[in-house]
């Protein structure tokens, strides 16, 4: 297989997004394309990692193999490497060989033992609210040359619009996901406010000040007592029904 061109590259990517289910399967998919792109542009088998942080929720990392995804977490568990270091820098960030290269004498340790010889860690741009950073392995020693790091640059330009635009794609479907079931909630709730005022004959706002009060007093969750209070007048499920 040739190298492909940007274009190429960014249409692949583009279908990436479409093909994907969610966030981890789209990295897993990018992984397997760097890991490609940079095989052939070295002329050796590269494998890839790929580790994405977003605030307030745990890295998402994923790779072409399975070694490169162990590579990938005990880089981030020993806080140490060539992947951190390009995140910090934001720039490239390369391990001709473990066996001379003195910077990250842990992680070097656990390359040796994995089998692998030299790493290349490229940084995505991303936001300030997430990060996350392409890690290359190879099994010989001097395989990122200067040509190999432009293009691994060049692919990661790629990459980060590409992931950029799956992570808004997946905060939207989070977003709309988070809204439908905020509104499953709410007709419980506004239902269950009917009965009440059927039974005490008060206002809504009357109704609701009662189921508030239960709530907190049994400390249950509203929709929950909600849900309760409608099992009590109701056997079917209650469904939010939303204008196609």
């Amino acid at each position: 297989m040739g190298i492909l061109s940007s274009d190429e590259q960014f249409v692949q990517l583009h279908d990436l997004i479409i093909g994907s289910s969610n966030v981890a399967d789209f990295l897993s998919e990018l992984s397997a394309v760097a890991a490609s792109a940079l095989s052939d542009a070295a002329g050796v088998f590269i494998e890839c990692g790929v580790t994405l942080r977003r605030r307030k929720r745990s890295a998402t990392i994923a790779g072409s193999s399975e070694r490169a995804v162990v590579l990938d977490k005990l880089e981030q568990a020993l806080g140490e490497g060539p992947c951190i270091a390009s995140l910090d820098a934001m720039k490239p960030m390369v391990l001709s060989d473990v066996h001379t290269d003195t910077r990250w004498p842990e992680y070097q340790k656990v390359l040796a033992d994995n089998g692998c010889r030299s790493v290349l860690g490229v940084p995505l741009a991303l936001d300030r609210n997430q990060a996350a950073a392409l890690n290359f392995f190879a099994a010989e020693p001097d395989v990122f040359a200067p040509n190999v790091i432009r293009t691994a640059e060049g692919f990661a330009d790629l990459a980060g619009r590409a992931l950029r635009l799956a992570l808004r794609i997946a905060d939207a479907q989070n977003l709309a996901d988070d809204l439908k079931a905020a509104m499953a909630n709410r007709t419980a709730i506004d239902l269950a406010c009917g009965v009440i005022m059927a039974q005490n004959r008060c206002t809504q706002d009357e109704a609701m000040a009662l189921l508030t009060k239960a709530s907190s007093h049994r400390n249950q969750k509203l929709r929950d007592l909600a849900a309760e209070v409608l099992g009590r007048v109701s056997t079917g499920p209650v469904t939010t029904h939303f204008d196609p």
